[in-house]
């Protein structure tokens, strides 16, 4: 069912066509994305993302920490590197190089399924103001924690573990076992309770964003999350309006959230 996260070129096609088709249009009711724009996309993977924005005429960076998966988007987005529209960065944005070569550098700066993983969220929030220009905004899109699969549990090798929706909320302890009866290799297991660690609900996010001062633009709620027109050939829909009216109630019907930010008077 998952193998085209295996499948790095058509995992490469999907996320751009995703991005293409309900990215940019989500962006655009914020602020035109248009030829000269300088994007930052922390946690690039292999550039699909990135890529649907250098066809739009866009400039850009990608970050990414894995080397093995960097290598890939340089070799994805060659032409692109060739003529010095974008270049791929494996270094942590923290570091004092990177801020310093980077500061208001970029008129938008995109974080697609990154930030449920992160560990310490507040912190890389408060650091992406260094790199935003004036007029800048963020894109984020992500699952929220509670949602049935929160816990990216889909990429479990146990098939009747992959469907499963929900077992990410078990205690941990039980969590854990739940995985190794199921037979999921040690480093699996890892992965997966990494995740339960780093988890993101709407509720926190958007209260690091108020603590941080951040505005939110446009943001949508949504059902079946866009990507899984690829995943399953599922139709993307939006949650219904009041079920996205209830704290905590959204979270848990709700399989990915699309925020455009920017900071307050800016």
């Amino acid at each position: 069912m998952f193998e085209f996260h295996k499948d790095k070129e058509t995992y490469f096609n999907y996320q751009k066509e995703n991005a293409a088709k309900w990215v940019i249009p989500f962006v655009e009711k914020g602020m035109p994305v248009k030829a000269g724009m300088n994007v930052l996309e922390i946690g690039c993977a292999e550039g699909g993302v990135l890529k649907a924005f250098l066809e739009r005429g866009c400039t850009g960076v990608g970050v990414e920490l894995s080397p093995s998966r960097a290598e890939l988007a340089r070799n994805f987005l060659k032409q692109e590197i060739a003529e010095r529209r974008v270049s791929i960065i494996a270094k942590d944005i923290y570091d004092p190089s990177f801020s310093g070569e980077f500061k208001n550098a970029f008129d938008l700066i995109i974080l697609k399924d990154v930030i449920e993983h992160i560990h310490d969220q507040q912190k890389l929030m408060d650091q992406l103001k260094l790199y935003l220009k004036p007029s800048g905004k963020i894109f984020f899109g992500f699952p929220p924690w509670y949602m049935p699969f929160g816990g990216h549990q889909q990429v479990c090798k146990n098939k009747w573990l992959s469907k499963l929706p929900y077992y990410h909320l078990l205690p941990m302890p039980l969590y854990k076992m739940v995985l190794k009866v199921g037979g999921e290799s040690k480093q699996s297991i890892e992965d997966l309770t990494e995740i339960k660690d780093t988890g993101i609900s709407i509720e926190r996010f958007e209260k690091i964003l108020k603590r941080l001062d951040y505005v939110i633009d446009q943001r949508v709620y949504y059902l079946i999350n866009p990507i899984y027109e690829y995943k399953f050939g599922w139709k993307t829909k939006e949650q219904n309006k009041l079920v996205a009216s209830i704290p905590w109630i959204r979270d848990v019907f709700t399989t990915a959230m699309y925020y455009l930010v920017c900071l307050k008077n800016k």
